[in-house]
């Protein structure tokens, strides 16, 4: 036994949970039943705050096994597409309810095996229920469009229809959001799903899988297959039965899957990374401003598309904002996300930390380090992957650490003379996920929302807040095809139909 997550209590005191750690053997979901791989090859999956515990025993499945999950989704398309959306509906609310009634177990489960705080694990599950909550209405708001047409007595209208099997791939960062913002509404409107998430955050997914099978949803309506993207990934992507893919991840990644489903002729959608700025003009509040980006850096030890690594400053407020800004970052204290008092977790991954190290040394020859810049050692982080919080000053905009998603906890400082060229700098990435500026000029705030080059933006808010009922997305190199999330997330699941009635008397 080990003491489980701290819960909070409405009085702001804390209880102890506590939970037995066991491994727990990994299986396949396929049509409406888990089954044990056929493959001999597996991987460990370890508790990233302590590499001696291992969280899975993962199964690196076949191709073939992928087949079998697309087949089921197959044969049961017809009688999901035909079940009326409404229903539909009812089944993603009922969902939404039981992951409200599971929502510590789930948050526990993200981070035992993904690392992030206990207090994030709740934000992101609470995001899910979020998103399950709004797709449900969705059943109800199938809406088409009625048109007059050129003809005499001719009725012209609109509709959406399903695709049939569609895939999602998923990554590790958010491991109960994205694959729920994926299925909920590709499920309300009659798809019929293949999900492949991240090989290092199985146990998250299986959840998932078991709180939409208690909700009701018909056996083959969803399935699971788990493995390494580039056998798994790679037949849900080329199979001719899957419609359209769903991808967040790498741009390198991204990029393969895009270029294979145009030559497959498939629909497809990939969120991929960012480098997100905040702009801090001479006029902003300054507090405000810093405890923005330093949340926004290292909460979830910056393990986040929409994580804040870019702080474009004006010269006038720059020596003081840093200065604060140190001051914050030396109060995050880094550790075990089960630790109540902990605020940024370790790394995912060993290979993730040696990546991030890598960047720290190359950040070390471009910039003046701060704060931070290593791993960190000693008894209560020898066993995990732990980075101190890091900031970097006086960074040139066209430097490798300014240029380059680092995904860790690191935040670099440019600094500007003047509002035009924060906006060249904070557009001078390939990324264009979101941004966020600082200020009280209103001018400037509606100048910045004009030309800034990203999917979203903030004026005097973090870069990492989004909302169930907004689109998700990026421009440029961070997103291409249809937006995720709000009434938008719908239509990439779709085809539109026209439908002409002629109602004229009938010819003899």
């Amino acid at each position: 036994m080990r003491n489980g997550p701290a819960t909070r209590l409405k009085d702001g005191d804390y209880i102890m949970a506590t939970a037995t750690r066991t491994t727990q053997t990994c299986r396949n979901f396929i049509n409406g039943h888990w089954v044990e791989s056929l493959s001999s090859k597996t991987m460990e999956r370890r508790n990233p705050a302590n590499l001696d515990e291992v969280v899975a025993i993962v199964p690196l499945s076949t191709r073939d096994e992928m087949r079998q999950a697309i087949a089921a989704a197959k044969a049961a398309f017809p009688m999901w597409r035909d079940t009326p959306a409404p229903v539909r509906g009812r089944i993603i609310a009922k969902a939404a309810a039981l992951m409200t009634e599971q929502k510590d177990e789930v948050a526990r489960i993200l981070t035992h095996e993904e690392g992030k705080t206990f207090k994030e694990s709740l934000i992101e599950v609470q995001r899910a229920i979020n998103i399950l909550e709004y797709m449900a209405g969705e059943g109800q708001r199938l809406a088409g469009q009625t048109l007059p047409s050129e003809q005499p007595k001719t009725f012209a209208y609109t509709i959406k229809q399903p695709l049939g099997v569609v895939g999602a791939i998923t990554p590790w960062n958010f491991p109960v959001a994205i694959p729920v913002w994926k299925a909920a509404p590709a499920l309300v409107t009659g798809n019929t799903m293949v999900l492949k998430p991240a090989e290092i955050t199985p146990l998250t997914a299986i959840k998932i899988v078991e709180i939409f099978t208690e909700a009701g949803l018909p056996a083959g309506v969803l399935n699971v297959v788990l493995g390494a993207g580039a056998d798994i990934g790679d037949e849900l992507v080329q199979h001719p039965d899957v419609h359209a893919v769903s991808f967040t991840g790498s741009n390198e990644v991204g990029g393969l899957i895009y270029a294979a489903g145009a030559r497959k002729m498939k629909k497809c959608q990939c969120e991929m990374g960012g480098k997100n700025p905040i702009v801090v003009l001479a006029d902003a509040n300054l507090r405000l401003a810093v405890e923005s980006a330093a949340s926004g850096a290292f909460g979830s030890s910056g393990q986040r598309c929409t994580a804040t690594s870019r702080v474009v400053v004006e010269d006038q407020v720059a020596d003081q904002f840093v200065s604060l800004l140190v001051e914050r970052a030396k109060e995050f204290r880094t550790g075990d996300g089960f630790d109540e008092n902990v605020t940024v977790g370790p790394l995912v991954a060993e290979n993730q930390m040696e990546t991030v190290l890598r960047y720290l040394e190359i950040g070390k020859k471009e910039a003046k380090l701060l704060v931070g810049g290593a791993r960190m050692t000693g008894s209560a982080y020898d066993r995990g992957l732990f980075v101190a919080p890091t900031v970097f000053d006086h960074v040139k905009c066209d430097s490798t650490i300014a240029q380059e998603e680092i995904f860790g906890p690191v935040l670099s400082v440019i600094r500007v003379p003047d509002f035009e060229e924060a906006l060249r700098v904070a557009n001078s990435v390939k990324y264009g996920l979101s941004s966020s500026v600082y200020t009280n000029d209103a001018a400037k705030m509606l100048a910045f929302i004009d030309r800034i080059e990203t999917g979203m933006t903030h004026v005097n808010s973090s870069t990492v807040w989004s909302e169930a009922h907004l689109p998700f997305g990026g421009t440029k190199g961070t997103g291409i095809g249809l937006r995720e999330m709000g009434s938008v997330a719908i239509d990439f699941y779709t085809e539109l139909k026209s439908v002409y009635i002629d109602y004229s008397a009938q010819r003899q």
